[in-house]
């Protein structure tokens, strides 16, 4: 049928009768419902079960729950009570079939379609075969299964009911209102196909279990803000006006009371505390449980959407390898047939050539990165000599949120780029079907992308100011520009910039992406429609050329949402202990996350090809490497970023407490002065000079600054040469990061061993569930032989067959 706007675009509308349905069903091992559920209780149970009775009565005098979804506005979705088996025409008479136009609903119904077609052999070749190779040539444009009619109705869903599944997933799933609701993840199963049903449900558990991370992560901040008035090493910062600090760049930066950096102080502590390492030590233990309790989750999932015994189908070798390698043949082991053939010695070629691409552009990051430091060496200088107050005095701070905002700016150029390489490279492997491409593709992304977003973080923590050397030899670029210090307060103040203004504009950049830009797309056709057409004409319009009006679904299916969600779980994770407010930011952008990626779904694109899947794949693998990193970073974040460990040896060695196991806010007494190193002005190189002579400060030039660091007084035997305290210091650091990385190693492996993949009572479930279901297919086949012999004795017909 010819498009009614484009006489050009002919649709070709595919219907599927019951005999096709039936006979396919059966070849792909379809698992269709036979007998609904016998729920089983043992004795021991039965106390406990009165309990509930009890609980239940009490809740019925509560408030309704108002995270459960109506069931009255959910449909029945029988096939979750039943038990259920493969499909088979012979044994037709054993399943639940209450009519055949509903028996396979519309997501089997489009996969049997989709089956076929893929099979077809539309002309004489020897690779002339399947839908695919036919949208590749350009034989057709797009082919896509319709939606059941439209999302929206004129009458409500509560008096009148849902018009059909679209409707009704809008009204309980998509819509804004319903934001605080469970998901009715068997719908969006029935709906859109198990796959993207598995990843709503790791979507919602993921946020789920972001709620005990978001609620530690803000007492962590709340504790900071409650203890702010007690903290001692605040305290003297705030009170140090005799204390003046050496300039923290060349020539236009002035000396510095270390008072004027009390407010930063006072910010440092809200996130460097007491609780920090806590925090650190329960967002790895989190990251764990998280992974082992939805491996549960996953199995219970499978159980109940028929996944257990589903096994993938044996691929179909991509076009572009069977073009690249059809010279070349061997039998496959498993199907007996002659198929397309990589040498060993080509395929080593290619991945060589693909991983020099690959450490290439990593190389390409690191020189952004290089880029970044260069723009914050220049442009401290720059801002300290500003003719603005505000700047000139906070040249620092203004440097870190200008190099931020540039480094996202250059991050989402990169990932641009990225992209074209990934899709080059992984082209160039030739990857034999299209699930190994999928993976070789994901693996390269996921590492461009989280070296781009990260490596400037890396570098936040774990290099600024820790190479600069000291005033009268500082270390330099190309022996020119000078290595930027980190303020009086410290680092930590700089990193959480960076980390809270990435997390910001990355996620509300991916959310205007994501919804934005199909919104306006679509937005753009329907008036280019109502103007042509009118809005009378436009209504008219049917199904499927409403749904080709709609933007088609990402090329790379979900990649791009669980990119998206693991990049946003390794900024929870990874450097968590300098900013324990990332899980709440993480919580709030993943509960809009599940709305929008469901309005998006269901009303701006076209009706996905329902696809099954047994888990997230990939992404389960890069998730547990996630885990051990976040262990090993956070380890070093709380030892050389932050100054927990200098403290804690100060209040033990060096303190007012020294000696008596102590190590209370008491203890902290003179912390600041210990920390500080003395320098002779006169000592400072010609280009590092300062312009001013510090006389505003006493009235006279300076003769002596302070700087951060452990070094002896310029008079001392050997001047600027490293204390007893840096070493003490420094071994604790080694000490600290060995001993927390081994003892929540020994934790996460602890959890893992102790809590098993499967719960006991699915386990007990899914055996009871095989012996009932042979029973069942026993009775079933000992019913229709008494049937067919009590009409053989009617109709006066007898044979002797052995039982079967």
């Amino acid at each position: 049928q010819s498009s009614l706007t484009n006489s050009d675009i002919i649709f070709v509308k595919l219907h599927a009768p019951w005999e096709v349905l039936g006979k396919y069903a059966e070849l792909m091992n379809v698992r269709m419902p036979f007998r609904r559920k016998i729920y089983y209780l043992h004795r021991r149970y039965k106390f406990m079960n009165r309990i509930e009775k009890q609980i239940s009565r009490f809740r019925g005098w509560l408030p309704r729950k108002p995270m459960k979804l109506d069931k009255e506005t959910l449909p029945d979705l029988e096939e979750n009570d039943c038990y259920t088996a493969p499909f088979s025409q012979q044994r037709i008479h054993h399943f639940i079939i209450h009519n055949k136009d509903t028996f396979f609903n519309n997501a089997t119904r489009s996969r049997i379609v989709h089956h076929i077609l893929q099979r077809v052999k539309y002309e004489e070749g020897k690779n002339k075969i399947g839908l695919n190779r036919l949208l590749s040539n350009g034989s057709y444009e797009a082919a896509f299964p319709l939606h059941e009619g439209s999302y929206r109705s004129k009458n409500s869903i509560r008096t009148h009911g849902a018009e059909n599944h679209r409707h009704l997933l809008y009204e309980c799933w998509a819509s804004w209102g319903v934001w605080y609701k469970y998901q009715p993840l068997d719908l969006v199963r029935r709906y859109f196909g198990e796959k993207i049903g598995l990843y709503f449900a790791w979507l919602g558990w993921y946020t789920g279990m972001l709620f005990p991370a978001a609620f530690i992560g803000l007492f962590v901040f709340l504790y900071g803000v409650t203890t702010l008035n007690h903290c001692q090493v605040s305290k003297e910062v705030c009170q140090a006006t005799d204390i003046i600090m050496c300039p923290i760049c060349d020539k236009y930066c002035p000396f510095m009371r270390l008072s004027d950096s009390c407010v930063y102080a006072k910010v440092t502590h809200l996130f460097d505390n007491g609780a920090t390492v806590f925090f650190a030590v329960f967002m790895a233990v989190w990251a764990t449980v998280f992974l082992e309790f939805w491996k549960r989750r996953r199995a219970v999932i499978a159980y109940d959407w028929d996944l257990i015994d589903w096994e993938e189908e044996e691929e179909e070798i991509r076009p572009q390898f069977e073009a690249k390698y059809s010279k070349k043949e061997r039998m496959n082991p498993i199907s007996g047939k002659p198929e397309p053939y990589q040498a060993f010695a080509d395929k080593c070629s290619r991945l060589i050539v693909s991983a020099s691409g690959i450490f290439f552009m990593i190389c390409v990051v690191i020189a952004a990165v290089f880029g970044i430091v260069i723009y914050r060496v220049v442009t401290v200088s720059t801002f300290a000599a500003f003719k603005w107050a505000l700047i000139r005095n906070n040249s620092q701070v203004a440097t870190t949120g200008t190099a931020v905002c540039i480094n996202f700016c250059i991050i989402m150029l990169l990932n641009v780029l990225y992209e074209k390489v990934a899709l080059f490279l992984t082209n160039l492997e030739q990857p034999r079907t299209e699930s190994e491409w999928e993976n070789s593709f994901t693996l390269k992304m996921f590492l461009f992308q989280f070296v781009n977003l990260n490596s400037s973080t890396f570098y936040i923590a774990f290099f600024l100011g820790r190479f600069t050397g000291h005033p009268g030899a500082y270390l330099r670029l190309i022996n020119r520009w000078r290595l930027e210090e980190c303020h009086p307060s410290g680092c930590l103040i700089d990193l959480c910039m960076q980390m809270g203004i990435i997390m910001v504009l990355k996620q509300t950049w991916n959310n205007f992406m994501e919804l934005g830009y199909p919104l306006i797309q679509n937005w753009w056709t329907r008036r280019k429609l109502r103007q042509e057409y009118g809005t009378q004409r436009k209504t008219s319009f049917p199904q499927w050329e409403k749904d080709y009006n709609l933007q088609p679904m990402n090329a790379y299916g979900l990649f791009d949402e669980y990119l998206e969600m693991i990049l946003q779980f390794g900024f929870t994770t990874i450097f968590v202990a300098a900013f324990p407010l990332a899980p709440l930011l993480a919580l709030l952008n993943n509960i809009i996350e599940i709305r929008l990626d469901a309005y998006k779904f269901v009303t701006q694109w076209r009706r996905p090809l329902a696809s099954r899947a047994k888990d997230i794949g990939i992404w389960y693998g890069i998730l547990e490497g996630i885990g051990i990193l976040s262990v090993i970073t956070n380890a070093f974040v709380i030892a050389v970023t932050s100054d927990f460990i200098p403290r804690l040896v100060y209040a033990y060695k060096y303190g007012p407490c020294a000696g008596q196991g102590e190590a209370g806010q008491k203890c902290m007494v003179g912390y600041v002065n210990a920390s500080l190193s003395v320098f002779l002005v006169s000592d400072f190189e010609n280009r590092s000079e300062p312009t001013s002579n510090g006389s505003e400060f006493s009235g006279s030039p300076l003769k002596y600054c302070r700087y951060r660091d452990y070094r002896d007084p310029p008079h001392s035997p050997v001047p600027y040469g490293y204390t007893l305290q840096f070493w003490h210091v420094l071994a604790a650091r080694l000490a600290f990061i060995i001993v927390f990385e081994h003892l929540v190693f020994c934790i996460k492996h602890l959890i893992s061993y102790l809590i098993p993949d499967l719960p006991k009572d699915l386990r007990d479930r899914m055996r009871r569930e095989k012996y009932l279901i042979q029973e069942m297919m026993y009775e079933a086949e000992l019913e229709r032989l008494q049937k067919e012999r009590k009409e053989r004795k009617k109709n006066g017909k007898s044979y002797h067959n052995e039982w079967p």
